[in-house]
């Protein structure tokens, strides 16, 4: 097996965790302040007694604080631990900024794509535009929650595709590294009961996200792309963002679902549509050729 550094050669001056332990470490990282922000949460009225975020100042601190933490203790490890620099991680910094804002507009396009098919397909049905210009708290609301996915979706993209994705591939190879990645991100983001579809569009997400910080050599464009995408759809159409009702008016259009939910993705929102698993087929597709293609 051909061991690499994913983003940076730089070498750790202290301990990386061995390749079959660094994927229980990441679940430990991520469960250890669900569990302690659990309690709390529940004598606060912001989740319910399955974790599920109640109202909007549920969400809020649903999407900050259990993964503000995560993030924390992440790379806390990565420098005080493994004591290597974050751009080994991808964080680069002659990437920054200009990588971040493009993927930001590309995970924008890319979700409206997406729902702008499904509707062409006969799944939504138009109920007005841009009804939250109307109501200022929703608008407040709508910032609230870009912030708030900012750091969810930041986060997400640290630990898996940063620093997960890094560890894994120092320790294996680049190939074993995606795909175990990709299995611990569908493992934590699994629910009990969840549908097949809800499960296989979780994972070829994933897969295009290590594709993509993969031929980037940096996690800034994927993070913005990652942000983006959730935001607006969240908020630009009043259609659910993994199950979850983000509880504020549309700010761009409100699609009434009225197809199959094969189509539409049911109670899940648009990414456990079909359409969005096409997408994401095609997009992995595509990165992929591109990946081939520079290593040729």
């Amino acid at each position: 097996m051909q061991k690499t550094s994913l983003f940076s050669s730089e070498p750790a001056k202290g301990w990386i965790p061995w390749g079959a332990l660094a994927p229980f470490l990441l679940i430990v990282f991520v469960a250890a302040p669900v569990i302690l922000t659990d309690a709390p949460f529940i004598q606060w009225g912001f989740v319910d007694d399955r974790g599920n975020p109640i109202g909007a100042f549920g969400l809020y601190a649903f999407l900050l604080i259990p993964f503000a933490i995560t993030g924390a203790l992440v790379l806390a490890w990565v420098l005080f631990v493994e004591r290597r620099p974050l751009r080994t991680i991808g964080l680069t910094p002659s990437a920054g900024a200009a990588s971040f804002v493009r993927g930001l507009a590309i995970g924008v396009a890319t979700i409206g794509a997406v729902v702008a098919a499904i509707w062409a397909a006969g799944g939504y049905q138009v109920d007005g535009f841009a009804k939250a210009f109307f109501a200022p708290r929703d608008l407040i609301g709508i910032c609230i929650l870009f912030l708030c996915f900012a750091v969810q979706a930041s986060v997400e993209e640290i630990i898996f595709r940063g620093w997960l994705m890094s560890a894994l591939a120092r320790k294996f190879n680049v190939a074993l590294a995606v795909i175990l990645t990709c299995a611990v991100f569908t493992l934590l983001h699994y629910g009990r009961g969840q549908e097949l579809l809800v499960t296989a569009g979780t994972f070829l997400f994933s897969v295009f996200a290590c594709l993509w910080a993969l031929k980037a050599r940096n996690i800034w464009g994927v993070m913005g792309w990652h942000i983006g995408w959730n935001w607006l759809l969240a908020t630009g159409f009043e259609l659910p963002v993994t199950g979850f009702d983000a509880g504020v008016s549309a700010l761009v259009v409100k699609l009434v679902p009225r197809g199959p939910d094969i189509l539409t993705g049911g109670a899940q929102g648009p990414e456990a549509s079909v359409v969005c698993l096409i997408f994401f087929a095609c997009a992995i597709a595509a990165l992929f050729w591109r990946l081939r293609s520079t290593a040729s």
